[in-house]
């Protein structure tokens, strides 16, 4: 017995949440794919540890507590975000695969760094050394933001804001500018947002099977 897909919810291209183009029949009634759509947990687990960190880079809470920041980037924002990454792979979206994969690596690195790495570099050297890493990652994240303008603007806005983000605190450890380093902090907050809210619609409009959040597509 055939299932029915009476019921199987109806897109315009317009409508669709994560800014892929479906197979349609000609009445453009969608099949629904038996894999859910990793995106919403990627763009959470980002979302989530940028913006616990950027509140210490931003010094609205006190640096003490910044060890709380190890455990998520570990967990959630590594492990989590690098399984959304391999998932979307299986999807077939490669830039979302790409994206994922390569900032939970970033997370997982950067907790590596802290627990294992830290101790050994020279105090002299650590703000150069940090700098140049997260700069690395600016010129990345400026190449996936080409890429990005062929999603939505909630994405787009993303990888805007976290280029800038990036070479804010990159600029800011090697020069030793703590002015930068925050301003590198509220960039954080600002993308953490972002991010956010491209998770918050690509979740809600799946599961509402409807447009309930707009998302504004780009190409």
């Amino acid at each position: 017995m055939e299932a029915s897909t009476t019921n199987a919810p109806r897109f315009t291209r317009e409508e669709r949440a994560d800014g892929r183009t479906p197979v349609a029949s000609q009445d453009l009634t969608f099949v629904p794919s038996p894999i859910a759509d990793p995106g919403p947990l990627g763009l959470a687990a980002f979302a989530l540890t940028t913006f616990v960190l950027s509140m210490f880079n931003a010094n609205l809470v006190g640096v003490g507590g910044e060890p709380v920041v190890f455990g998520l980037a570990f967990a959630y924002g590594g492990i989590a975000q690098f399984a959304a990454g391999m998932w979307e792979f299986r999807t077939g979206n490669t830039f979302g695969a790409v994206a994922f994969t390569s900032y939970g690596a970033f997370w997982l690195s950067f907790w590596a760094f802290v627990e294992f790495f830290e101790k050994s570099v020279p105090k002299a050297d650590a703000g150069h050394a940090i700098g140049l890493y997260l700069i690395a990652w600016g010129i990345f994240t400026l190449y996936m933001f080409v890429a990005s303008l062929r999603t939505t603007a909630a994405i787009a806005a993303v990888f805007a804001l976290l280029t800038l983000t990036f070479f804010a605190l990159g600029i800011g450890n090697a020069g030793g500018h703590t002015n930068i380093v925050h301003l590198g902090g509220w960039l954080g907050l600002a993308t953490a947002a972002a991010a956010w809210y491209a998770s918050f619609a690509a979740v809600t409009n799946s599961t509402f099977g409807r447009a309930v959040l707009p998302v504004k597509h780009l190409h």
